[in-house]
């Protein structure tokens, strides 16, 4: 299947706030969504197609060199395609040209796809955060990759 990674843009948003319903339990608003959108203090990507259907997005917010992963997410029906993998290639690339030392995000202590797919990137288990998530709550593991 042929898609693009490109800059998420407001025309995207209703796709993405789609996904997001679709994928957690307590979603990001329009509001908070738009917030991310790419400008000098994030980056927000997303994937694609062909036809104009997002199939998944990340999105992250930097501070100096630091990089902070707020959501990646793909579509039920694009998963094991390799989306997120060309995502987080894109987002590391990024990162790189704006000369951050690492990225980190947290995760849902039982999303071991997720987990898995961040340690293939290079992330490792740096933390927990007690009760972080809730519907239901559920403890964060935070997770880093070092870029120098």
């Amino acid at each position: 299947m042929q898609y693009s990674i490109v800059n998420a843009e407001s025309r995207h948003l209703e796709q993405i706030l789609d996904i997001e319903k679709r994928c957690f339990s307590v979603p990001f608003t329009r509001e908070q969504l738009l917030s991310q959108m790419p400008d000098d203090s994030h980056v927000f990507i997303i994937a694609e197609s062909e036809c104009g259907n997002v199939m998944g997005y990340v999105g992250m917010m930097y501070v100096l060199d630091e990089g902070y992963i707020s959501n990646v997410a793909v579509a039920e029906e694009y998963r094991r395609i390799g989306v997120a993998d060309r995502l987080i290639n894109e987002l590391e690339a990024v990162s790189e040209k704006l000369g951050l030392c690492f990225m980190t995000l947290e995760v849902r202590a039982s999303n071991g796809a997720a987990r898995a797919l961040y340690k293939k990137h290079g992330f490792t288990d740096v933390g927990r955060r007690k009760n972080y998530y809730t519907l239901p709550t559920e403890d964060a593991i935070l997770m880093t990759s070092y870029l120098k």
